[in-house]
């Protein structure tokens, strides 16, 4: 019979005060078995697990008569096994080394050593604060995955709140009610134009600009956040663009421009995935600086989560801040 590991031994002395009750399955009944399987010896069984012999020996026989089998043939020479305990401990040993896999996943989970980060966001991975957020955490903890999905402001919110996103990266989080949420970076909103447009020569641009254009945006992803921005900077003025809704994604839509089918707006971080044909104008006004937030629901109790928060406010907050920007 292959002897247990000290360390399986341990798990279950640790876990066996947790687990009461007459059941023969009874992980505390089954560490006196296994130890006397190993040493066989009810003595020297007792010795490892610095108890008194007599409690062993006890708890061994009260096993089998609950089982309703010998497990060891006693005599002077101490313990034997018996073809029963060796099919028991056969099928046990196995089985509790995959306890003892889960008990130190589960550790490590807490630990933060692995596990999982659903992560919503609504602009681009090419560069900028989030980019850089994302290599620096995963490199810094390897075990832990990020797992990124596309989508729109709204859907991600609903998805926190539903405990299917764990956190999102968001602009205009007013409607963000009952969620915490922490301002991290901020981004300059562009322009992407075809470089055939006559503005796509200007170093910046204002609304009264744009008041002839025609803005694609995606229908999915935050195409209707991107809607909801022109409407509420183009509020007051006597023109403002019109909008079209595409079926395309973000990154099939910035092609889309870039063969001249319109324009649309963008966060900074698009500035570093170059599109052939494609030119990035800045929007000027200082009211087209958008802040970035995390939003997560603190009802959430994934531990790798948690520090993964702390891990964005604090390289928030070592980023140099250049003038204009966070």
């Amino acid at each position: 019979m292959a002897m247990m590991e000290e360390e399986l031994l341990a798990a279950l002395n640790d876990e066996s005060s947790r687990i009461g009750g007459a059941s023969p399955y009874d992980l505390r009944s089954l560490r006196y078995v296994l130890a006397a399987a190993e040493h066989l010896s009810m003595h020297a069984a007792a010795n490892a697990l610095d108890m008194d012999r007599t409690t062993v020996s006890r708890a061994v026989r009260d096993f089998e008569e609950r089982v309703g089998v010998g497990l060891f043939e006693r005599g002077t020479f101490g313990v034997r096994l018996t073809d029963a305990s060796e099919r028991l401990l056969d099928g046990i040993i196995p089985a509790l080394v995959q306890i003892e896999h889960a008990v130190q996943f589960a550790a490590a989970a807490g630990r933060v050593e692995n596990g999982t980060v659903r992560v919503g966001i609504i602009s681009t991975l090419a560069g900028g604060f989030l980019r850089k957020l994302v290599h620096s955490y995963e490199r810094e903890h390897p075990g832990v995955k990020l797992a990124i999905r596309d989508g729109g402001r709204r859907e991600h919110l609903c998805a926190i709140r539903a405990r299917k996103l764990d956190i999102a990266f968001l602009t205009a989080v007013d409607d963000a009610s009952g969620c915490d949420v922490s301002e991290l970076w901020r981004e300059r909103v562009y322009v992407a134009m075809p470089v055939s447009h006559p503005l796509s020569d200007l170093e910046g641009l204002d609304w009264p600009d744009l008041r002839d254009e025609l803005v694609i945006v995606s229908r999915t992803a935050s195409g209707p956040d991107v809607h909801d921005y022109i409407v509420r900077r183009s509020a007051g003025r006597n023109a403002y663009p019109s909008v079209e809704y595409s079926e395309a994604g973000q990154e099939t839509l910035m092609h889309m421009v870039a063969i001249g089918r319109g324009i649309t707006l963008v966060a900074e971080a698009w500035r570093e995935m170059p599109i052939p044909g494609l030119a990035l104008v800045p929007l000027v006004a200082d009211e087209d600086i958008v802040s970035f937030s995390a939003v997560w629901s603190p009802a959430n109790d994934n531990p790798s989560l948690r520090r993964f928060v702390s891990f964005a406010r604090t390289m928030a907050q070592k980023r140099r801040r250049p003038q204009g920007l966070m």
